[in-house]
């Protein structure tokens, strides 16, 4: 959503490199190119004026002209002014002193509230709480089914007293929802409520109503991130008229300019407290305004691909390949661990979207979209056709095998000798990297430019020196051509620009990018 504003910003910071000291002139032309470019996105023009306004302040004054690099001093105030606007401090649940907390959520009609309510249903599960949701939107056809099959999918309880559709009163369904929730023993109540297509004096009182009748600990305003300026618009008239705590974002994985998410927090005074980034249950988090300013500028979200990572890999594990790894030669990695790390990082999510928030990723985001996220299943196909002879030692597998292999799998012959040669490349690098204290029990992530049916091995190149006569200048050089070779099958393993594919020369993050990366 934030790819066209990102790189708008990206090539304004670019014309500030090198200067030593930043004149006025500089500052105004850097805070008009920033101002055109939040005005594309679709941000408010009262946030806008103000944000521009803060900046020029913070920049002509001594921040800046006393800084080393006043152009990463820039970058670092723009990020700390984007963090301001989306909310300043990550805003948590209010969980009620006596249970149960009552969530209740409203919104306009195709806001994606059902949904959303399965996916906070989803992740209070995770958090170790036991949610139900309530079925108050008696309105749409089929809402109520709706909501019966995404709590379902959620593991969530469900309270749907009245078939919808028309019929039944949503007010007295809320009411009765509590008693249930506390018979039943659910610490957690989700409201959904009816939505319309526009702003109207029955929905505003409908909505007022179940506020009145259930007194909830949190009202949440769900609105979607692609409607732009008119979901300003209608937070605000939520707000006056019904009231809310805290927003929620959907959908911010579409293709909208993102102004919303920009400017409603600023406009209403209301925190985003939760963004839907997908259409599964599993695509939903909270929200990080710092975490969110760092994607804009491409420094990418490394604590919450961190935290991916924590609830997908278990310690025991890590330890475990890392001590397979560290063997000679890695010998004891086999295709079975391969897998089994490939289906953790699947569970991960998106591979797109796991390597979108690396730093720096923003330089190669074509290459980020266009990777085909079934290269992982047909590497499985390949692997899942073998033997468990053979997924121990895939040195035994001859030309008979791999044509078996190939058949059972669906693949050409030459894709599984790519595989086999690519993960024997792989194990020998990321064993030296385990012994050498590099990345333990990061096997890679398989597939990604090198799958079944991609790209081939890279030709190995010819020697550019001579090897030295000297038993320690070889030593020296030998061990110099090793971590040039291991860095360029590292990118190429991950599909990403290695030194084989820049022209010899190590992929690096922009200068002004590095300082953030500690």
């Amino acid at each position: 959503m934030f790819d066209t504003l990102s790189d708008r910003l990206a090539n304004t910071f670019k014309t500030l490199r090198g200067r030593g000291r930043l004149s006025e002139a500089d500052i105004d032309a850097t805070a008009r190119e920033i101002r055109i470019a939040l005005l594309e996105a679709d941000v408010a023009l009262p946030v806008v004026r103000e944000f521009i306004k803060k900046i020029k302040t913070r920049a002509v004054g001594a921040e800046v002209s006393q800084a080393l690099n006043p152009a990463q001093q820039v970058i670092k105030i723009v990020n700390e002014e984007l963090i301001g606007i989306l909310g300043g401090e990550t805003r948590r649940l209010r969980f009620a002193k006596t249970p149960p907390t009552v969530i209740m959520l409203a919104g306009l009609q195709g806001a994606g509230k059902t949904t959303l309510a399965g996916k906070l249903g989803r992740w209070l599960k995770a958090q170790g709480h036991s949610p139900l949701l309530v079925a108050c939107d008696l309105q749409r056809p089929n809402a109520v089914n709706q909501l019966s099959v995404v709590a379902e999918r959620a593991g969530a309880g469900i309270f749907a007293p009245e078939p919808g559709n028309g019929v039944g009163d949503p007010v007295q369904v809320a009411k009765e929802s509590i008693e249930y929730a506390k018979s039943k023993v659910y610490d957690v109540v989700i409201v959904d409520t009816a939505g319309r297509l526009g702003i109207d004096q029955e929905l505003m009182q409908q909505a007022a109503d179940i506020r009145d009748a259930i007194s909830p600990d949190e009202v949440l305003f769900v609105v979607d991130a692609m409607i732009g300026q008119d979901a300003v618009n209608t937070a605000e008239a939520f707000r006056d008229g019904v009231g809310f705590d805290g927003v929620v974002l959907s959908k911010l994985d579409g293709d909208a300019r993102g102004g919303a998410a920009l400017s409603i927090a600023h406009v209403t005074g209301k925190q985003i407290m939760f963004a839907s980034n997908g259409e599964k249950l599993d695509d939903f988090d909270a929200f990080h305004p710092d975490r969110m300013a760092s994607r804009i500028l491409g420094m990418g979200d490394m604590l919450t691909l961190i935290e991916k990572a924590e609830q997908t890999f278990s310690q025991q594990e890590a330890e475990k390949m890392a001590s397979k790894l560290a063997s000679k030669k890695g010998q004891d990695f086999t295709l079975d661990d391969f897998l089994s790390q490939m289906e953790q990082v699947r569970k991960m999510g998106s591979i797109s979207k796991l390597l979108g928030m690396l730093p720096g990723m923003n330089q190669i985001k074509d290459q980020i979209n266009n990777l085909d996220e079934r290269d992982v299943d047909r590497t499985a196909a390949v692997i899942k056709s073998m033997t468990p002879a053979e997924r121990q030692d895939p040195t035994i597998i001859n030309g008979s095998r791999r044509a078996r292999i190939a058949k059972g799998s669906g693949v050409e012959v030459s894709a599984v000798k790519n595989l086999i040669e690519r993960f024997l490349d792989m194990r020998k690098m990321m064993s030296r990297m385990a012994q050498g204290g590099g990345m333990p029990g990061m096997p890679g992530m398989p597939g990604m430019g090198g799958g079944p049916g991609r790209q081939k091995r890279q030709p190995k190149k010819a020697k550019g020196k001579q090897r030295s006569g000297n038993p320690m200048k070889r030593k020296q050089q030998e061990e110099e051509a090793a971590r040039r070779s291991a860095v360029a099958e590292a990118g190429g393993a991950l599909g990403l620009p290695g030194a084989a594919q820049q022209g010899g020369k190590d992929f690096e993050l922009p200068e002004e990018f590095k300082k953030f990366m500690g």
